[in-house]
């Protein structure tokens, strides 16, 4: 996973965070659950791209 995609992740979750923290504050459910969701998604895609990078790693290792 190149540097660029882990910033774009890892600002995706601070920005659902916050989402999520906001909406706590103000209690406002649709805003803390949108924040949580950000989060989910931002990690499943961060998740995605590790298995493809380890994937990848194992196909090379396969080809030496």
């Amino acid at each position: 996973m190149s540097f660029t995609e882990k910033a774009k992740n890892k600002v995706e979750q601070m920005a659902g965070a916050a989402r999520e923290r906001v909406g706590d504050m103000t209690d406002n459910e649709s805003m803390r659950g949108e924040g949580a969701s950000q989060q989910g998604d931002a990690r499943a895609k961060q998740a995605g791209q590790s298995m493809k990078d380890a994937g990848s790693k194992i196909k090379d290792a396969f080809n030496k």
